[in-house]
């Protein structure tokens, strides 16, 4: 054992017996790992030991001359007396403070004390250990923690998501057309996919305008991250704000725990703001500042989220008129304005309706466990009669009726058809027939190819 130079220089008879003890004692205190403190009555020290005073920052005398108030952080002189007063009944605790050094520096530390009564004396012992890396490793533990915890929600709901999205009828291979007016639009959906750019789909109602955005998606280098559909018409103004933005814990009545919002759960990927008319007008500078700046705070927070979303919006209403009437604001309109694409009704893409009704039909016989393998050319003659104001959505109706309503393996239209709507009339007032509906639609071909049939810009083609 080596003794501390200064007990080394003393004679060699005091360090003998008792002496040699005791000067043991000392030393072992003084250089023990754990921070030794002795705490008097009136809250100076009696004794501080050498890793204290490395640890602080002080010598051992300066430590002399402190008391426990000057390096416990935020320690007042009423929490001193109460924990002292506890501590003389019931003799001994554990607790963790924090300590403060002298260039002001704050240390976590667990400190177990001892009280202890000697010749009318009263001494806290306290015993102290660093418990910053200990810390340090609770605060990574937690945070690994709240990440799980976060990756976890938010996969349980991009499952729920992705479950709504394979349900859905459409997708990228459900594009069915022969129509060169519906292939026009396919191929701005083709120049505008690989961009960034935000994309503005108008058209009728049922006309397949989310098709065209899960296409957009498809195409685009976006496509290894969701797209998440926000239907603006079909959430309650109240609560649209929170299913775009998310929501902190307590924001408002049945808030019970945080929520991230459909903007965060697009990061990296698209949002589809399908019936984008339907935004409450309160609501569309929160949307335009997260189109120009990409950030929001959620409802009932103010830590601002930061995300990087496409952005794919469309409508079946006239956003130029809204803006006039003052129901939708003007810049988000030019933001939202950037690649607009104009989908064609049913009515503009003739061509199509024999193809989408062998699609529908099989769909919907394989559905219902039936084997429906024709359709008269009467019956697609009446449905090329049709105008179709609901469009492809309608379309599918009518079959999807006339399927249950077929009792063999034709397809029977008859009762399936709707009564009393518009169809397409000759100048007498009559339906026109299917022959007769081809034999305009070839007619326009060749006035628009100059009545060249074959060749590159021939009506063949």
């Amino acid at each position: 054992m080596d003794f501390p130079p200064q007990h080394q220089q003393l004679p060699t008879s005091l360090l003998t017996g008792k002496n040699e003890d005791l000067y043991l004692t000392q030393f072992t205190l003084d250089h023990a790992r754990e921070m030794i403190f002795w705490e008097k009555g009136d809250g100076s020290f009696s004794y501080a030991n050498v890793a204290a005073a490395e640890k602080l920052g002080y010598s051992q005398e300066e430590l002399l001359g402190l008391t426990v108030r000057d390096i416990v952080h935020e320690y007042s002189d009423e929490e001193r007396n109460d924990a002292w007063n506890i501590l003389r009944e019931q003799g001994e605790s554990e607790r963790e403070i924090t300590l403060r050094t002298k260039d002001g520096r704050l240390i976590p530390i667990y400190c177990s004390m001892n009280f202890i009564r000697f010749k009318g004396r009263e001494i806290n012992c306290i015993f102290a250990r660093d418990w910053s890396k200990k810390k340090q490793q609770e605060r990574k533990l937690n945070e690994a923690l709240e990440k799980v915890r976060e990756l976890s929600e938010r996969l349980q709901e991009e499952n729920s998501l992705l479950k709504e999205e394979i349900n859905l009828n459409y997708n990228f291979n459900n594009i069915i057309s022969q129509s060169k007016a519906y292939k026009k639009i396919l191929q701005q959906v083709e120049q505008v996919a690989g961009t960034d750019a935000t994309v503005l789909i108008v058209g009728e109602t049922g006309t397949g305008k989310e098709l065209l955005a899960r296409a957009t998606h498809k195409l685009s280098k976006r496509d290894d991250y969701p797209l998440i559909k926000v239907n603006c018409a079909g959430l309650p103004k109240d609560l649209i704000e929170s299913e775009l933005f998310g929501h902190e814990k307590g924001a408002f009545t049945g808030a019970y725990q945080q929520k991230k919002g459909r903007f965060e759960l697009a990061h990296r990927g698209t949002i589809f703001l399908d019936e984008i008319g339907e935004m409450p007008l309160s609501l569309q500078s929160k949307l335009l500042r997260v189109l120009q700046e990409g950030e929001f705070e959620r409802v009932g927070g103010n830590k601002t989220i930061r995300v990087d979303a496409r952005v794919i919006a469309a409508t079946n209403r006239k956003l130029e008129q809204m803006v006039d009437e003052g129901q939708f604001r003007e810049d988000l309109f030019y933001r939202l304005n950037v690649f607009p694409i104009s989908n064609i009704p049913l009515r503009e893409r003739r061509e199509d309706i024999p193809l989408l009704v062998q699609h529908f039909t099989k769909k919907y016989s394989d559905k219902s466990g039936k084997a429906i393998g024709h359709i008269s050319k009467a019956g697609i003659g009446r449905l090329m009669e049709y105008e179709f104001p609901g469009n492809i959505r309608e379309l599918e109706n009518i079959i999807e009726r006339a399927v249950i309503l077929s009792p063999g393996n034709t397809l029977n239209l008859e009762d399936s058809l709707p009564k009393g709507r518009k169809g397409v009339h000759d100048n007498d007032g009559f339906f026109k027939s299917f022959e007769d509906i081809q034999r305009e639609h070839i007619i326009k071909a060749l006035e628009r190819t100059n009545w060249r049939v074959t060749g590159p810009k021939g009506a063949a083609k």
